[in-house]
């Protein structure tokens, strides 16, 4: 194997994948940062991103392919799930962040979706993320007002 392989034939679909899941997560990212949340617009297209990156590096022709790319998905959803963690904060006896944390970690499926071609689970994933984290927040507020 060479030290240094470019492919120029190769440079205009990962190009778009990458432009892709980053379109897909930018939404998201720019509610969450206007809403005041410590995730945001930086923080969501870089995970859905490097969650496409990490797949598109090591899908390949090989006979072994699709058991590499199964172990990379297993090790990047668990590496993802741990940057989520980071957004959950405890203060006293109130847990915030988990729903952020969530996100990331479907970010992270989001851009693997990408990866394997499966755009059209990518759009819908990122469609109801954003649904979820902006459309249910007058909901999640009148449920917390009123605990039952």
């Amino acid at each position: 194997m060479p030290l240094f392989s470019f492919d120029p034939n190769v440079l205009l679909p990962t190009t778009f994948r990458l432009a892709f899941t980053y379109l897909l997560a930018l939404p998201t990212g720019w509610w969450a940062e206007k809403e005041g949340h410590a995730v945001g617009i930086r923080t969501f297209p870089i995970v859905a991103m490097a969650s496409c990156g990490y797949l598109m590096i090591f899908q390949g022709t090989g006979t072994d392919a699709l058991a590499a790319s199964s172990r990379v998905l297993q090790g990047l959803m668990a590496g993802v799930g741990f940057v989520g963690g980071g957004a959950i904060l405890k203060d006293g006896m109130s847990v915030h962040g988990t729903a952020t944390a969530a996100s990331i970690w479907n970010f992270g499926a989001i851009g693997a979706s990408v990866a394997m071609g499966r755009y059209e689970i990518a759009v819908v994933l990122a469609v109801l993320n954003l649904l979820t984290m902006r459309g249910l927040v007058p909901v999640k507020k009148k449920l917390d007002a009123d605990p039952m």
